[in-house]
């Protein structure tokens, strides 16, 4: 079972980052957090690499479902959407939870990990 939902779409980063965070939203997902990896490597290791940024999604009404399941199911949140800079445009990742989820062994989860997935398999599908 792969543990990503990906598609490569023709833009540059910027936009693709624009898409990605309006589709986001259209599904309800805000983003938590931001890792912007290459400048993060530049600046700790003088490392040069490709554009690569890291989006912590959270749709809250399922995360608050998820902690009532699961005590430690903030160890596996937020889902992680990552943009990656490629030859041919930029690949939009998402995790899938259900995959995640395999690894915490909580019947209780799979259901509303199906539903995160559904709900990011259209983000991805939409760009």
């Amino acid at each position: 079972m792969s543990y990503a939902i990906s598609k490569t779409i023709s833009a540059d980063m910027a936009t693709a980052e624009a898409r990605v965070r309006d589709e986001l939203q259209k599904e309800g997902f805000g983003v938590l957090t931001e890792i912007d990896m290459q400048a993060t490597l530049k600046k700790k290791l003088d490392a040069d690499i490709r554009p690569y940024k890291i989006l912590g999604a959270c749709n809250p009404p399922f995360a608050l479902k998820s902690l009532q399941a699961e005590d430690y199911i903030g160890l596996m949140l937020p889902c992680n959407v990552l943009l990656q800079q490629r030859d041919n445009g930029v690949e939009v990742s998402a995790v899938d939870p259900v995959a995640s989820m395999m690894a915490v062994k909580n019947a209780a989860l799979e259901a509303t990990a199906g539903e995160v997935r559904d709900k990011l398999k259209r983000v991805i599908v939409a760009l």
